[in-house]
């Protein structure tokens, strides 16, 4: 899976990537009532605008991405001086308000992100094969917060098809973060002309004895 991700950046091959912000982060974000400084974490992060959009919302993000390639077009992107440092065996550059952390998400620790209270996946889950998105769900409530709420923007087929983007039924999504997160479905929309039906997520994290 790490080698297959690394080769769809080295060729170009991302049609995951929008060229814009997504729709339903900007319908639904402001709905979570999210403190406008609270630190967002993006996992597995690519070069998504929509980093750009939380940050001009006046949230630090911090965006995790194993891809070296995604870092550079997304700060090349845009003008603004850029500060790089490496901690805990992460390549981090930052510009402005976002921080981006070159390396693999599962080896993010919480004593990394402990400024965190907010998430955002919008390809993450759905980029990853079954087994994985199980580690996934389990390593981001070890990172957040109790209290902590996030966005989750994901896909399902009726075919089940695999992917890169993987078909997550909502079954599957109440199985993998209800232990650990309160999660409401908000929207769900059409069939796409591949046969995906793109599904949005509330979630917040539980506190220990919830």
């Amino acid at each position: 899976m790490r080698e297959q991700w690394l080769k769809r950046w080295r060729e170009g091959r991302i049609g995951f990537h929008l060229a814009q912000t997504h729709p339903a982060l900007v319908r639904h974000w402001k709905a979570l009532e999210i403190p406008s400084r609270a630190k967002v974490l993006v996992p597995l992060c690519g070069k998504s605008l929509d980093m750009r959009w939380l940050a001009e919302q006046g949230h630090p993000v911090l965006g995790v991405e194993l891809a070296p390639e995604a870092i550079e077009q997304f700060l090349a992107e845009r003008r603004g001086e850029v500060s790089r440092y490496r901690q805990a065996g992460f390549d981090i550059a930052r510009q402005g308000s976002v921080e981006l952390w070159q390396g693999d998400f599962f080896h993010l620790h919480i004593q990394q992100v402990d400024e965190v209270e907010a998430f955002y996946d919008r390809a993450s889950l759905i980029a990853l094969p079954p087994a994985t998105r199980r580690r996934y769900a389990f390593h981001l409530a070890q990172l957040v917060p109790p209290g902590a709420k996030g966005l989750l923007i994901s896909l399902h087929h009726d075919a089940g098809e695999s992917g890169p983007p993987y078909h997550v039924s909502h079954a599957e999504i109440d199985e993998l973060f209800r232990p650990n997160f309160r999660l409401e479905k908000w929207e769900e929309g059409a069939p796409d002309a591949r046969g995906f039906t793109e599904s949005v997520w509330a979630l917040e994290r539980r506190g220990p004895r919830e």
